[in-house]
């Protein structure tokens, strides 16, 4: 597969296919692709960068190497507030950056794909939970380990879990903190398909390009549709974003539009009042 480099981050690596599909990778592997303050902003911007390119269609989300997807927080820049920016400063305030990742990766709105080898643990469990499609290696392993460590992840990695696999075996991954195989993962819906690991990149190159083959704006929608009823009002919120834009592109809005610059009256009258 050809790769073209976009940006190098110090800990992620953004590259990109001629045809559409970008992949950020997590560079950490000393750690299982653990990740500190820094790595979750660098994969936020490039989750960016690939959102406002119109050429970019689906969006795979990795880890370096065949060991690890990611293993959650590094636990070596935690402090006593969350995570630290600079575990050098004694007087340094910590915060949850993956919260707000995990929120963009629900938010973007074109396709986002877990492409897992190795271990997807902890908080690298969640991010591919909050991926829309997750393509395992028959190496993978996946699991919650917060509890072990002195943390949990209430929101999406309770709630969406629990929309996955049931509340009586989410409770299992949070409550005793086992690790499951990729088969084990597949039987319980954790992830999509699970294949041999030297097929993981070229299978999941093989979804992307059968999504670019897809109406972009339909899967915009249809992405926004499922979480609309699990987020709420934000995710309503984010559905009727999605829906403006396609009425921003009809006579109607652009009569509103136009009448409003030439100061005239809008002729609304002439669109029909659908059943």
């Amino acid at each position: 597969m050809e790769w073209s480099t976009v940006r190098r981050y110090d800990d992620v690596d953004y590259s990109r296919t001629d045809d559409g599909i970008a992949k950020i990778t997590i560079c950490r592997p000393e750690v299982h692709n653990a990740f500190r303050p820094q790595t979750l902003m660098e994969i936020s911007d490039a989750l960016t960068l690939a959102r406002e390119d119109p050429s970019i269609g689906v969006i795979i989300l990795t880890g370096e190497g065949d060991n690890a997807f990611c293993s959650g927080g590094d636990q070596r820049v935690r402090g006593d507030t969350g995570y630290l920016t600079n575990p050098d400063d004694p007087q340094a305030v910590g915060r949850f950056h993956v919260t707000d990742l995990q929120v963009q990766i629900r938010r973007l709105p074109k396709p986002v794909v877990a492409m897992v080898a190795g271990y997807a643990i902890g908080g690298g469990h969640v991010l591919q939970i909050v991926c829309d499609l997750t393509i395992a290696a028959d190496n993978a392993r996946l699991g919650q380990v917060g509890p072990r460590v002195g943390s949990f992840d209430g929101g999406f990695g309770a709630g969406l879990l629990a929309n996955l696999v049931g509340q009586r075996k989410a409770k299992e991954i949070w409550f005793l903190c086992r690790q499951y195989t990729a088969e084990q993962a597949l039987e319980m819906g954790l992830v999509n398909t699970v294949v041999p690991l030297a097929d993981l990149e070229a299978e999941t190159v093989g979804w992307c390009r059968e999504m670019l083959a897809l109406s972009p704006l339909a899967l915009r929608l249809m992405k926004a549709s499922f979480h609309a009823a699990e987020d709420g009002l934000a995710g309503i919120q984010q559905l009727a974003h999605d829906t403006n834009l396609l009425f921003y592109s009809t006579d109607e809005a652009k009569e509103g539009r136009e009448a409003f610059k030439a100061k005239r009256t809008p002729e609304f009258d002439r669109f029909a009042r659908r059943a």
